[in-house]
């Protein structure tokens, strides 16, 4: 007769420990799951190590918690080796449940398999840990309980997953919640397992704990479950922590893709009007060329150049010709469609180009709607007071005939407008064959021009040459102007005001740019290198200062290249160029002035010019355009406007320059009003770097002082 079996009764605090055990435990798991899936290989797979040992430890804890709830008769101890197995096969559940949480998503098979594996440790886990409690007689199971038990752990299981995978489609702020809940539910499901399985166990009256001397139960169920919570505690503090730097980090990479993204943008957008830019235009008309050339589709472009536009910058300042500009822009955004690009290409020319419906009548409709848009008053305008601005354009026609290239229609387009313009303005004109001859020539420059930027053979040779400038009252050189000169094979001696144009209209300033840099840089080591020291100006364009970024980054890898001081080298800029998007530049010119740069004001007195904001550069000389110079021996005004411009530059502690100084009475009148230093052909002309090295190198022999009937002779020779 089978003997008769105790009625388990359990300790209704350790049961409730034990069930906040395995909710804290499921929190912590959750928690970890969403770790796993980091992108980072080693990461993850520290995680996973990490969280199955303490994932694993809260669920172990949790049963053996529930076994010390068993209330029993007789002292009870657990075998040391056997539990350690029951611990084992706790976190082997955890690193399949892990493994199961890190895939993308949860098919059916990935459940049914994470399900079955995990309540198989469960279970595994469980029973191994009863089986360390060695009872004689044993435990007599009640086999149907049994698979009870399993069912509920693989249906736990199979209901963690699901949950895990489901938080992953709530809001943000609802996830903490529905993993608080989720938690909850999955430690009452792990809490019924248990008690299920324990319910199967029989233990027969007057059983003996053979293992009574191993594992005591008195006093560790509370150090177990306190040491398990302190584990899981930690592990969850060191998730939030890392959940946190994730998030921060995730903020510091939508930043920066923001910041990356927006600066493309600028890249690629005119900073004044918005439109695109010739880099931008470039990339869609090449995208429209392949689309025509695969589809047949046809593409047409329309150069508008605004007539009159520089004398409104002359007459009401550059504020006035910037708000026209952003008018007209407007204007003609009105008049495209949403598949038409608009771009602007030169201070004031604009490029539409169409694509589609392109017929010479549809064509012609389309630039006279431009013109009359044009035409509308332009009220508003600073300082022209309360009288309208009307503008007029010449607009110019080219069609995109399958083989020419988008260089090649821009230069088409072009002559078209110039010949409306020849003609008046204010009016359109298409591309016609006679007009080639003006756009092959164009297209020849810009290709040679490129050409030479490259080095290649039977292009001609760019090459600077050096202007001296002569300090007024030493007579000594105190620095060179550099200034850009192209040979051709062909054409000879290029002129920089015919082949300057073609590079911005081709988009190769930014090249010619760093090229200048680069040379400039060059023959200033070789200067030092020969026991010369020397200061070179380099004039920049206004194409150069709306990318700053590059602008500096090439000083700063020219610098580096040839172990040049930057303080031998001054940036000269124009007047109008200084006052074109005045915050724009004063940015930038503080970043060239952080590298130890010296900034200068080129062609002063020309321009439109705020002096408040010329005193918030950073700027150390100014100087006196030609125009000045030239009537000083004959116009008290010139006089007037120079000593106006010299004693307002010293008065903010700048040095003044006046160039284009000829004769001797010109160089006399600015020693008198005290002008700094003086270049002109009166001490010679424009020079190669060989040339300017003999000529300085002999004007310093033994003269401290120079006079100007040597400058003048020097130069002859120089130049003959």
């Amino acid at each position: 007769m089978p003997a008769a079996v105790l009625a388990l009764r359990f300790d209704p605090a350790v049961v409730t420990l034990s069930y906040l055990t395995a909710a804290f435990a499921s929190y912590v798991a959750l928690d970890l799951a969403q770790r796993v899936r980091t992108p980072d290989a080693l990461i993850a797979r520290i995680w996973w190590i990490a969280g199955s040992l303490s994932m694993g430890t809260g669920i172990w804890a949790m049963h053996f918690v529930g076994m010390l709830a068993l209330k029993l008769p007789f002292a009870v101890g657990y075998e040391t080796a056997v539990t350690l197995l029951s611990w084992l096969a706790a976190v082997g559940v955890s690193a399949i449940a892990l493994r199961v949480a890190a895939q993308e998503t949860l098919t059916p098979a990935r459940l049914a398999v994470g399900a079955l594996s995990m309540g198989g440790g469960i279970c595994a886990m469980h029973y191994m840990g009863m089986t360390a409690l060695v009872l004689a007689p044993g435990i007599q199971w009640d086999w149907p309980r049994v698979a009870a038990s399993a069912a509920v752990a693989v249906g736990a299981a199979a209901a963690a997953l699901w949950i895990f995978f489901a938080l992953r489609r709530l809001p943000h702020t609802w996830a903490r919640w529905g993993q608080l809940g989720s938690a909850l539910a999955m430690g009452a499901a792990i809490s019924g397992m248990h008690y299920t399985g324990m319910a199967a166990a029989g233990i027969a009256e007057g059983s003996v704990c053979l293992s009574a001397d191993a594992l005591r139960g008195d006093n560790l169920g509370t150090l177990v479950a306190g040491a398990t919570f302190t584990l899981l505690l930690l592990t969850l503090v060191t998730s939030a922590l890392d959940a946190r730097s994730q998030r921060q980090t995730h903020r510091l990479q939508q930043s920066l893709q923001a910041a990356t993204t927006e600066l493309q943008a600028r890249a690629l957008r005119d900073p004044l009007t918005g439109l695109a830019n010739r880099q931008l235009l470039d990339d869609r008309l090449q995208h429209a060329a392949a689309r025509g050339h695969r589809g047949g589709a046809r593409l047409a472009l329309l150069l508008i150049n605004l007539d009159g536009f520089k004398p409104i910058n002359d007459s009401f300042g550059l504020g006035a010709g910037d708000h026209v500009l952003c008018d007209v822009a407007r204007r003609l955004q009105r008049l495209a469609r949403n598949d038409d690009t608009l771009a602007r290409l030169a201070a004031d020319e604009f490029v539409l180009v169409l694509e589609g419906e392109v017929a010479e009548s549809a064509l012609a409709q389309v630039a006279q709607r431009l013109l009359d848009a044009l035409s509308e008053p332009m009220a508003g305008v600073p300082g022209a007071g309360v009288h309208p601005l009307r503008l007029s354009a010449s607009v110019g026609i080219a069609l995109y005939d399958g083989s020419t290239p988008g260089e090649g229609l821009i230069a088409q387009a072009d002559s078209a407008a110039q010949s409306v313009k020849r003609a008046g303005g204010n009016g359109f004109a298409f591309f016609e064959a006679h007009m080639q001859e003006g756009v092959r020539e164009q297209l020849e420059l810009a290709r040679d021009l490129r050409a030479a930027l490259a080095g290649e053979a039977g292009s001609g040779s760019l090459a600077l040459h050096y202007q001296p400038k002569i300090a007024t009252d030493e007579g000594a050189i105190t620095g060179v102007e550099a200034l850009l000169r192209w040979q051709h094979p062909l054409r000879g001696a290029v002129s920089p005001g015919a082949f300057i144009p073609v590079a911005e209209r081709f988009g190769l300033i930014m090249p010619l740019g760093d090229w200048v840099i680069a040379e400039a840089c060059r023959q200033l080591a070789a200067w030092r290198d020969a026991g010369l020291q020397m200061r070179v100006a380099l004039n920049l364009s206004v194409q150069q200062l709306r990318h700053p970024d590059a602008l500096v980054k090439r000083f700063e890898e020219a610098l580096a290249q040839y172990g040049v001081d930057a303080n031998h080298l001054t940036c000269e800029i124009t007047e109008s160029v200084a006052m074109d998007d005045a915050e724009a530049t004063e940015r930038t010119l503080r970043r060239l002035a952080g590298l130890g740069l010296a900034l200068s004001i080129d062609d002063f007195g020309t321009g439109y010019s705020s002096l408040a904001y010329l005193r918030r550069l950073p700027l150390s000389q100014l100087k006196i355009d030609r125009s000045f110079v030239q009537d000083l021996e004959t116009s008290a005004d010139a006089r007037a406007i120079v000593k106006a411009v010299i004693d307002l530059a010293h008065a903010l502690s700048l040095q003044v320059v006046a160039e284009g100084v000829e004769t001797e009475g010109q160089a006399a009148v600015l020693r008198g009003k005290r002008c700094d230093k003086l270049q002109g052909f009166l001490f010679a002309r424009p020079m190669p770097a060989e040339e300017l090295t003999r000529w300085a190198q002999q004007s310093r022999v033994g003269r401290p002082r120079f006079s100007t009937s040597l400058y003048a002779a020097q130069s002859a020779d120089a130049c003959a």
